[in-house]
């Protein structure tokens, strides 16, 4: 009998601490995210709006919470006009998704607007258009990318510190690369959620958005033009989710944006959101680098466990740059060509993507995790990538992305280092997947004190790339403390008097605007305009003076007629840089190069009054 009792005792004991533990264990287990749509009231049906303003047009997007069967099915938008709201469109709600788009042509840029957004006679969201800042000297880009919402690495932190440095540093445009949503099931409730975090800022300010592979619902997105993926991962290129879940999610977060430059759908009828926007007289390529990307699983030799994971570092890089693969494609690198070389209402140029055009990362997941190289970053295929940035490069411009989850600066090269463009990187809002940029030998060409991670190198596809920064997380980072992540977001500072490019790298939780406070290190950094296309083995032709202000100059290779670049000069006079060894043909005009000025310019050549007028 003692027995039994004794085993009862033993086993109510076991039971308690087994609970004790299990309670304990819950307790410290980090919650899920909250994705609930919650009920609102009538008068808050709207949750938030997105705009762009170009070339006149102003788009406008808002986004509702569901509505009733019985609520009404239209949406207005209205400015205050001398002191009276006024409506200048209206439009239905669409399904799947609740979304209202309107689009106003003819629209005053010169001034500010306050509108609001109207449905019924009870919902109204309130925002401000502002004004096209043409005659601002400088332009202010926040950017951002991984939104994570995922508690257990600091997803769950308020984003209100965000919020007041975007406030603090008066930003002209606001940037989201990609991951504004990270579950792949329930985009339509996290991007509510990404509304009611960002709207503050977004209702004041245009806003770019790109959905990103996580925003359509799968961990990477070779989008093979709309292809259908049937493997786990999608390596086999394509999309995981049904087309009406992708359309719904390119419906909310880019149909603000400036009308597509080549509409036509692709695969499963999804449609195309590559574009330029015109702002503050900065010319912005918005770019969809996922969207044509060929998938590499049946193509390519497999060099590790995943088909897109290359770990053997003995493998041939030209092995895996096969025939047919693409990246750009060929529409948006018409695109491309044209817009580098169209200069009206434009002193400067940017190019928005999802990710930059190199490896950018040695070290996934964990300090230990080195991977020669990750094909779901933009340095394969290495043909296409050379491409994009031939193309880029003709128009000096500089380029914005995210993505990776580290922070890094590069300046690309094709032929020979540092004859390309400089890409910013900016770091992830909550950084779920770490990465490091750590080669295994100390780069080339390395700036006095410079850590021995930057300077000139290969990236693991072969491409030529100088890094000046990279935010590495801790190798050992301490759960959801933002600071040990490497997390934080961007600043970019036109200089358009100067032709100049600040880039900032900020942490979380800081004031930008505090004397204190401190950026990743390799932050700020500050490159000309021209830097963008200025291969270091390259000389000068003459000086060109001319009798107007910023001219739009343009280099043609004189025996192959070939464009080298188009640039808006800074001033009344500009030294081309070009090859040695070459003849160009110059021509040069106020808006347009239509003007032949030289035809057989060569570096060290004599000086050149022009006249223009």
């Amino acid at each position: 009998m003692k027995t039994i009792v004794r085993f009862s005792v033993l086993v109510a004991m076991l039971l308690s601490f087994g609970s004790s533990a299990f309670a304990q264990a819950n307790r410290s287990r980090p919650r899920r995210p909250d994705l609930s749509v919650p009920k609102v009231d009538k008068k808050d049906l709207i949750c938030f709006a997105l705009y762009t303003v170009s070339d006149q047009t102003l788009k406008l997007t808002a986004q509702l919470y569901p509505l009733a069967d019985d609520d009404p099915k239209v949406v207005r938008l209205e400015i205050q006009r001398e002191g009276n709201w006024v409506e200048i469109d209206r439009t239905e709600v669409i399904q799947p998704g609740w979304t209202a788009t309107f689009r106003v042509e003819r629209w005053d840029d010169g001034q500010a607007h306050t509108y609001r957004v109207a449905h019924g006679n009870e919902a109204f969201y309130e925002g401000t258009i502002r004004k096209n800042p043409v005659d601002e000297s400088e332009i202010v880009i926040a950017a951002f990318t991984g939104n994570s919402i995922h508690p257990a690495h600091g997803g769950d932190i308020s984003r209100q510190d965000l919020i007041d440095n975007v406030k603090r540093v008066d930003a002209d445009l606001l940037f989201f690369s990609g991951d504004q949503v990270y579950d792949h099931n329930r985009h339509y409730a996290a991007w509510l959620k990404f509304g009611r975090d960002f709207g503050e800022i977004i209702r004041h300010c245009p806003t770019v958005c790109l959905p990103d592979d996580h925003d359509v619902g799968q961990p990477n997105l070779w989008g093979e033009s709309g292809k259908i993926s049937t493997l786990s991962g999608a390596a086999d290129g394509g999309y995981a989710k049904p087309a009406p879940y992708v359309k719904e999610v390119e419906r909310a977060q880019t149909s603000h944006l400036p009308d597509p430059i080549d509409p036509h759908q692709i695969g499963q009828g999804i449609g195309v959101y590559f574009t330029n926007l015109s702002w503050g007289n900065v010319d912005f390529a918005i770019l969809e680098d996922r969207k044509f990307k060929t998938g590499p699983a049946g193509r390519v030799p497999k060099q590790g466990p995943r088909p897109d994971h290359i770990r053997n570092p003995e493998y041939d890089p030209a092995s895996v740059d096969v025939d047919g693969a693409v990246l750009l494609g060929e529409r948006q690198l018409k695109f491309l060509r044209n817009w580098s070389g169209d200069w009206r209402n434009a002193e400067m140029k940017v190019a928005l993507s999802q990710t930059i055009f190199c490896g950018g990362a040695h070290i996934h997941g964990s300090a230990n995790g080195r991977l020669h190289a990750d094909m779901d970053s933009n340095g394969w295929p290495q043909s296409g990538r050379n491409r994009a940035l031939e193309t880029l490069r003709k128009g000096f411009a500089f380029h914005l992305a995210g993505d990776q989850h580290l922070a890094t600066i590069f300046h690309h090269g094709i032929d020979e280092h540092r004859d390309a463009i400089w890409s910013f990187c900016v770091p992830s809002i909550a950084n779920l997947y770490l990465r490091w940029w750590q080669p295994l030998e100390p780069g080339k060409n390395r700036e006095p004190g410079s850590p021995e991670y930057t300077g000139d190198q290969l990236d693991g596809f072969a491409n030529k790339v100088t890094n000046y920064a990279a935010a590495n997380p801790e190798p050992s980072p301490a759960g959801k403390l933002l600071n040990t992540r490497a997390a934080g977001f961007g600043i970019v500072r036109l200089q358009k008097d100067q032709r100049t490019i600040t880039m900032e790298c900020w942490p979380r939780n800081v004031d930008v605007t505090d004397s204190n406070a401190k950026q990743y290190p390799g932050w700020p950094r500050t490159i000309s305009q021209l830097d963008n296309y200025n291969p270091p083995s390259w000389g000068k032709l003459g000086k060109l003076t001319f009798d107007v202000d910023d001219p739009v100059v343009q280099l043609i290779d004189a025996n192959t007629g070939t464009t080298l670049y188009t640039v808006r000069a800074n001033g009344k006079s500009f030294i081309p840089s070009a090859p040695k060894d070459r003849v160009f043909k110059v021509k040069a005009g106020q808006n347009a190069p239509d003007k032949v000025v030289a035809t057989d310019a060569k570096v060290g050549s004599e000086p050149i009054n022009v006249t223009l007028k």
